[in-house]
Parts: structure tokens; sequence; C-alpha cells
């Protein structure tokens, strides 16, 4: 039977094995197999204890905490990069550093059981978040009036502001968690934050978030990153369409060692920020195809719109000038009936002619407008009334008109007028025993 070592590698173990050759620069693979297997085949730790093995900085692999609050870890490799603090040397190191350790215990032991205590009589004020955006704003003038204003740009925001910019802009987010009491917190702000590497560094690349976790809003995102130590660094970014935390810096980070880091963290996982802008170029391009053709469709639909609309005015347009044309024949209909009518009742009310020889009667000849000749007999003492009603009750007489005389030329008076209620007589116009008299046509006038 084989040895273990000796054992098949995987297709992910070989790529494992060749991805931490290429990372470290061993040249045996053997020992790059025997150092991946000592840490369980995790690379990162693997890589990290190397690094730090060449550099001779002690360094520990920890896994991501398992309940996130705010950024989503689970089942994503964190890379963390823990920085401890020097082990005493010497025998003067090592008598101080036992001579101080009852003290620290009994400090510390102390201190936690007073905090334990505390909790039950006043619950931490920190765990109610009511101003987030004063808390940094008021940490960021903290910061500035001990520490200067050369320091990287602060997000003047919320953490959740923070992390919606870094995904709307596809950008990498680091948290620092600023510990007020730590003993590394003033030199890692002084010697690490506010170089002037660090600064360009963090600039030109990232999103930088801090806070205080004294306040509300820093302790609320100490909850969520489950630090375990400061200065306390923690690298985010969109991947696989969740904000996540792919690194943890943890100690006194020197300058060049943060930027260092950093780099290999977002070398890291450049593949994957390239993947989320592909594929949000892509969501982009189809959103905009997507649009055109809504746009293209409401053009036509709304060019349909207005066809149908023209349509529809034309057809209405057309019914009510029909509707203006039956009425009108309608009304013209009404009117020939109803001037017939009167015509009739005129034609029954005419006093019946007198005979040829009676000699009080006149005989009349009439010449309408269309050249026809009517004659009547008529009395000397009727009124010029019964001669116009006389002609009106004939069809061939126009709807208006009136009688003129042939010479000397006169209108007759038959209609009664507000000077001339009474029409005169034929024998008071002045007519004789025969006349020819003219109708003349005022339809058009």
């Amino acid at each position: 039977m084989a040895a273990p070592e000796e054992q098949e590698l995987s297709q992910a173990q070989t790529e494992k094995l060749l991805q931490f050759q290429d990372l470290t620069g061993l040249e045996s693979m053997d020992q790059c197999r025997r150092t991946l297997e000592q840490h369980n085949w995790n690379i990162e730790a693997a890589v990290q204890d190397r690094l730090n093995e060449q550099e001779g900085v002690p360094s520990v692999f920890n896994p991501p905490p398992s309940r996130p609050l705010q950024v989503n870890t689970a089942d994503h490799r964190v890379y963390s990069y823990i920085v401890s603090r020097p082990q005493p040397r010497g025998l003067l190191g090592w008598s101080y550093y036992l001579i101080m350790l009852p003290f620290r215990l009994t400090y510390y032991t102390l201190l936690d059981v007073f905090r334990f205590a505390l909790r039950f009589v006043r619950p931490d004020p920190r765990g109610r978040v009511t101003d987030p955006v004063g808390d940094v704003v008021s940490f960021i003038q903290t910061y500035e009036e001990k520490y200067g204003r050369s320091h990287p740009v602060f997000y003047q925001g919320t953490y959740s502001q923070a992390l919606n910019d870094a995904k709307r802009e596809l950008r990498y987010l680091l948290v620092y968690l600023h510990g007020e009491d730590h003993q590394d917190t003033d030199e890692f702000c002084r010697s690490t934050l506010c170089t002037e590497e660090v600064v360009t560094f963090i600039n030109a690349r990232m999103l930088f978030w801090a806070c205080s976790t004294s306040k509300p809003e820093g302790f609320r995102v100490s909850q969520a990153l489950r630090e375990n130590t400061y200065p306390f660094l923690a690298m985010i970014m969109l991947k696989d369409r969740k904000m996540t935390v792919v690194g943890r810096l943890e100690g006194l980070v020197q300058p060049e060692d943060l930027i260092n880091q950093l780099n290999f963290i977002m070398e890291a996982n450049q593949t994957y920020l390239v993947s989320e802008r592909l594929e949000r170029e892509e969501r982009n391009q189809t959103q905009v195809l997507r649009q055109q053709q809504d746009e293209a469709y409401l053009m036509s639909l709304r060019a349909d719109q207005e066809k149908d609309r023209k349509k529809r005015e034309e057809q209405e347009q057309k019914r009510q000038e029909e509707e203006l044309v039956l009425q009108s024949a309608l009304a013209e209909e009404r009117k020939r009936r109803n001037l017939e009518e009167e015509k009739e009742r005129k034609s029954e009310c005419l006093p019946q002619e007198p005979p040829a020889d009676d000699p009080e009667s006149v005989k009349i000849v009439f010449k309408l407008p269309n050249d026809t000749r009517v004659e009547r007999r008529f009395l000397f003492d009727q009124s010029l009334t019964v001669i116009y009603d006389f002609l009106f009750s004939l069809k061939e007489t126009p709807e208006k008109y009136q009688i003129v005389t042939n010479f000397p030329r006169r209108v007759l008076p038959c209609l009664p007028t507000e000077e001339q209620p009474n029409p005169p007589t034929l024998k008071e116009a002045g007519l004789s025993r025969s006349e020819v008299l003219f109708v003349q046509d005022l339809t058009d006038d």
C-alpha cells in the first residue's frame, strides 16, 4: 500500500500545488506538497506562513467568522494576516514579563468581571445606533485633531452607504476599526496610516471607511466583522454578486507590509472583480437594448394611436358633415312642406273671383319671374293684400316677392307696415279696370 504522501492528488489539489509553487518560488515540489498538507491544503494559510518565514514575522492563519451581520462571508475563504506583538527576549525581558504577568491577569480579569456585571446594570449604549453619519463625522474630526490631516480620504457616510457605493462603483472597500484604548493604535495611525505611500495607494485603489469602536456605528460594524485585535482592517468587494470580506489584516502592520498585503489580496481577487464588471456591462448593454426596444415599441404604439386618433377624427368629422347635410335637407323639406301648407291655406282663404261683367271688377294680368302669365279678376274695394295672397298661393310664385306696376313704375304696398297697418284697396292704389303687374323675385336679396 502506498504511503500517504505518495497518494495521487486530486485535480483541485494539483492546481493548488502549482499555484503555491508559483506564488512562493519554491523549486521542490515535495516541499510545496508537505507545506500544503501541514495546512490542510489551505493555500492562503500556507502562502502566508511561507512569506512570514521569509520575513521573520510571526503570523497565524485565522479563518473568518462564520456569522457576519452586514457582509456575507459564508462559504468564502478570507485571506487573514495577523501581526503578533514581539515576544520578550533575553533574561531581563522574560523576568519583567513574568513579574508583570500576574498583575496583568488580575487587572484584565477584574476588568472583564466589572464589564460583565455592568452590562446587567446599564446596557452598553453603543448597541443603539441613532446617528450613524454623526458617529463617522465625529470620529473623523477627533482623528484629525489628534493625528492631523495626512491620512487616506475617509468616506463621510454610514457603513451601509459605503458598501452600496463600493458595490455600485465596483471598487474595493477598506474598512478600518479604530480601537482607542489599544496600545498599538497610536503607532499604527502615526507611522503607517499617515505615510504618503499608504495614503496614495489607498486613495488611488479603493474607498476607505473608518470609525471608532467607541461609537455606536463603529461598534455595530465591529460586531459584524468580529475582529480579534487592533488595529483592524478588512478588505471588502463584490464577489458572486454579494459584498464579501476577502481580506483581514490585524495588528501593527508596517507601511510597506500593508501595501504588499493589500496588493496581494487585490491580485488574488482581481478575476472576480473583472468578472463582475463584464457581467455588469453585459447587463447594462442588455438593459440599454431592452430600453431601446421599449422606446421603439412606444414610438410605434404612439404612431398607431395617433393614426387611430386621426382616423376617428376624420370619421367623426365626416359623420358631422353628413349629419349637417341631413339636417339641412330635413330643414329644407320642412320648409318646403310648410310653404306648401301655407300656400294651400292662403288659396282656401281667397275670396271668390267676381264675374267678368261686374262693373266693379278689375282684370289683372300677372307676369311671373319665370315668364309665366296668370290672369284673375278682383274687386276695386278689395285690399291689395288679396292680390298678394293670390300670388302667394300659386306654385310658380317665389317665396319672397313684390308686385310692381309697369308705368309709372312703383311697388304696390300689399303688406301692412308700421306706417300703414292697413294696405290700400285696389281703387285707392290707382288701378284701372285692366292692369298688367309684374312679380319681382326677392328671394336672393
